[in-house]
């Protein structure tokens, strides 16, 4: 995916959408941004971001979509908008199972 460009309005989209980092970096990864940006931003948000990207870009942010950042509605709404139907299961974090304490190993 091409890299997204840091516009003034691009700047503003990324401080509200991904206001937990500075817009440099919250633009820097181009799929985790437009996970947020498509759960969390708004009809003026998106069509400004897609000034700057194709809907290959869109398709390829939801395919490698990080767990976490989706929820149900913006999930379904996207994967219909991209032709995915019916959208695949929301991505899931997994955890490793932790390795067992010495105190465990004793009992």
């Amino acid at each position: 995916m091409k890299p997204i460009p840091l516009t003034p309005e691009v700047e503003a989209v990324a401080k509200r959408i991904v206001w937990f980092e500075p817009p440099e970096k919250a633009i820097a990864d181009p799929i985790q941004f437009l996970a947020y940006a498509m759960t969390y931003g708004n009809h003026a948000d998106m069509e400004l971001l897609k000034q700057h990207l194709s809907q290959s870009d869109l398709l390829e942010a939801i395919t490698h979509a990080p767990p976490g950042v989706f929820d149900e509605r913006s999930w379904a709404y996207w994967n219909l908008v991209l032709g995915r139907y019916p959208a695949p299961p929301l991505p899931v974090r997994t955890l490793d199972a932790p390795a067992p304490r010495k105190e465990d190993d004793a009992q």
